[in-house]
């Protein structure tokens, strides 16, 4: 367990440090993520990007998991 949120813990680092480069992508501004903006308030979903992420993730699972 601990080595698994070890894993975790420097995933979500290297996220965050290579956000800026991720940004450029285009990941979290596709076609199907919902953006709703009104008077004093604005509420974005990336759903589109969380499908895309989540299959990439199964897919690194599947091939250097156990």
């Amino acid at each position: 367990m601990q080595k698994t949120l070890l894993i975790i813990g420097a995933i979500f680092i290297a996220a965050g440090l290579l956000w800026p480069l991720l940004a450029r992508l285009g990941l979290g501004r596709l076609p199907g993520d919902i953006a709703v903006k009104g008077e004093g308030f604005a509420f974005y979903f990336p759903l589109t990007t969380m499908i895309i992420l989540s299959i990439v993730a199964t897919v690194l699972f599947r091939l250097f998991g156990k």
